[in-house]
């Protein structure tokens, strides 16, 4: 019979390269894209988070007229750049080369006055900003 004999040193080595490993795979997937926008039971397109989008009536189909304070109150659907766009659904590129999420051409955003998934306060707001719908 053979006797083997391992140092706690061993294990300690084991669970450190254990340990990088999960955190690379953890890490690997929280830079993955996020989907593209889902549907809500009630019909209004919402971001992964549930949070509720709308569309900019002076956008050009295709192009975002929303940058600068515009995008801060209400933050652009971000794609990631190697997005991968199902039926309806597009990817555009904003004026600081970023891109965003489409539905049927129009950009998408959230509104930063909504604070939790379903709110829907952005919608007509200034007559010029819609929810989202199918």
């Amino acid at each position: 019979m053979t006797s083997m004999s391992v140092s706690p040193l061993s294990f300690r080595r084991a669970g450190l390269a254990a340990t990088v490993v999960a955190t690379l795979a953890l890490g690997a997937c929280a830079m993955m894209a996020p989907p593209a926008p889902a549907m809500t039971a009630g019909g209004v397109l919402t971001n992964a988070a549930g949070m509720t989008l709308y569309t900019f009536d002076k956008d050009a189909a295709g192009r975002s007229a929303c940058n600068g304070p515009c995008a801060q109150n209400w933050p652009p659907l971000m794609a990631a750049a190697d997005a991968k766009a199902p039926a309806d659904y597009s990817v555009v590129t904003r004026d600081d080369g970023s891109r965003q999420w489409a539905y049927k051409g129009k950009p998408l955003y959230t509104w930063v006055k909504d604070m939790k998934a379903g709110d829907t306060t952005g919608d007509g707001f200034n007559n010029v900003w819609r929810v989202a719908r199918p």
